[in-house]
């Protein structure tokens, strides 16, 4: 939802660092959330003001300008909301970096997927080929630190794990691997 976001204020010609802009276009967006697109490169499509936006989400863009928009308590707060109304009375499985501390402090199950920054920048660079994008190491590296950062330091909502939530760290593990693995805790609880 934030890519979405950020993607939105990229398309409407706002600067990422104009917090007034975006936090009304965050306030205002029609923004929903639906199956997985037919090419399986999400997990879900997101549809923006009724355009589908999902094919632009990973884009260079919006990846760089991502944690500038999330940091935003205006932004934050808009979204915060709109993730708790889609939770609202269903089961759901909801993926980001402040679900189990902020959106869903009260979740029955907290999961917070770790890696080390070498082995999230693999990912990404394999991520990047498979999109047709030429992206070096170093520059993976230094855009994860970068974001990390920002996300680590912001006052709303920073980047951690809930204190009650179960750390799986994912190096050399396949997503087949890491889903056992959650499964296997969702079976237990």
């Amino acid at each position: 939802m934030y890519r979405a976001v950020t993607w939105l204020v990229l398309q409407r010609g706002v600067d990422p660092e104009d917090e007034q802009a975006a936090s009304l276009l965050a306030r205002r967006v029609d923004m929903q959330v639906g199956p997985p697109p037919a090419d399986g490169s999400e997990f879900c499509s997101v549809w923006v003001d009724g355009q589908d936006a999902t094919p632009f989400l990973r884009s260079p863009e919006v990846e760089r300008a991502v944690s500038l928009v999330s940091r935003m308590p205006g932004v934050r707060r808009a979204l915060v909301r709109l993730q708790r109304q889609a939770a609202r009375g269903v089961p759901i499985v909801m993926a980001g970096r402040d679900i189990g501390t902020t959106v869903l402090p009260g979740a029955e199950l907290k999961v917070y997927l770790d890696a080390s920054r070498e082995e999230r920048a693999r990912r990404r660079l394999h991520q990047a080929a498979q999109g047709g994008s030429a992206t070096r190491l170093d520059q993976v590296l230094a855009e994860l630190d970068r974001r990390d950062a920002i996300d680590s330091s912001r006052k709303v909502s920073p980047l951690r794990p809930a204190k009650d939530a179960v750390v799986i760290n994912t190096d050399g593990l396949t997503v087949e691997e890491v889903v056992g693995k959650v499964l296997a805790l969702v079976e237990g609880s």
